[in-house]
């Protein structure tokens, strides 16, 4: 007759095999989900640059002033989809979702302050998260994202600051 201590390993091991198996497929799951966005980036960006080069004063026909006005609603539309438009003098920090315009803005505080950059672990205590993996990968793709589109800067791998550029005059960091 096997013994309770025994079965009990038995059943620990079980489980641990499942949560294995578990953590594996997510971060399967999550590699795929990494992939997949980089993907909608891009087409996103290469939507942009198609915006930009049918606008109304590089067109010529009588069809093409009705078709790009389109486009600019087809963008604002997507505004709560978290879409992040390329950064260019002018574009407000309202331009980007609220879960955006937080990063930036924090960074921004940072830099009127002249403190360094930020961690994506250091970002996830300033909003009051827990600095869970999850919660951290999440704040640093979005950083990642705002840093390809020129919203900020990443003077050191995983350090990240406002860009040079939206930091405006005189805001270097």
């Amino acid at each position: 007759m096997p013994s309770v201590v025994g079965l009990l390993e038995e059943r620990e091991l079980t489980a641990r095999r499942r949560v294995n198996m578990l953590r594996e497929e997510a971060d399967r799951i999550q590699a795929e989900l990494v992939m997949a966005e980089r993907e909608l980036n891009e087409w996103v960006i290469a939507r942009s640059h198609v915006g930009d080069v049918l606008s109304p004063g590089d067109v010529a026909g009588p069809g093409a002033a009705e078709e790009p006005p389109a486009l600019p609603a087809s963008s604002e539309a997507a505004k709560p989809k978290s879409v992040i438009p390329v950064w260019r003098a002018g574009l407000a920090q309202s331009a980007l979702s609220a879960e955006y315009q937080r990063i930036v803005q924090a960074l921004a505080d940072r830099n009127r302050l002249g403190q360094g950059p930020l961690t994506c672990q250091e970002m996830a205590a300033c909003f009051g998260l827990d600095p869970v993996p999850a919660k951290i990968e999440a704040l640093r793709a979005k950083a990642k994202r705002l840093t390809a589109r020129g919203w900020l800067a990443e003077p050191t791998p995983g350090r990240f600051t406002l860009g040079k550029a939206a930091a405006g005059p005189g805001g270097g960091s």
